[in-house]
């Protein structure tokens, strides 16, 4: 289980929106850049707002190791071997038809590069309706100085 703190930047009816402090093994992470870390800014994860935080809240967020394990291999994974696979394809489908290979090759790769996308951006919509695969609240640890936790939120 992957367990990170963060803040309640904004809640809004059953969602809340947590600025997530970097941690120690965000500066060891290959991926660093892509998640903004080099630029000092926090991430920012909409969870459910089950446990009833409120705005300034510290609160603790988690996600499955084999859920965040899963979908960084095929983030990862799946672009890179439909790369190869593309350009594979389209060599092979280009000297069929007598189409020079390499132009083939480009194109039959860039093919299943866009194809990989478009199935990563689907599966980000259905991955966001699985309770599963979402970074979830599991606890409050220090509430904010807010008497309670509807009044002045946004």
């Amino acid at each position: 289980m992957i367990i990170e703190q963060g803040v309640v930047d904004k809640v809004s009816g059953q969602k809340a929106s947590v600025r997530v402090e970097k941690s120690s093994a965000c500066a060891s992470c290959q991926s660093r850049d892509s998640c903004h870390e080099a630029s000092g800014k926090d991430m920012i994860i909409e969870v459910a707002n089950n446990l009833g935080a409120g705005k300034g809240d510290r609160i603790e967020i988690s996600i499955p190791s084999g859920s965040f394990l899963l979908l960084s291999i095929l983030v990862y994974l799946l672009p890179v071997a439909a790369l190869i696979g593309g350009a594979v394809l389209g060599g092979a489908v280009g000297g069929a038809f007598a189409i020079n290979p390499t132009f083939a090759s480009i194109a039959g790769g860039c093919l299943g590069m866009g194809i990989a996308f478009y199935a990563l951006k689907r599966l980000d919509r259905s991955a966001r309706a699985q309770r599963g695969l979402r970074p979830r609240m599991t606890r409050i640890l220090l509430r904010s100085d807010l008497p309670y936790p509807g009044k002045d939120q946004e």
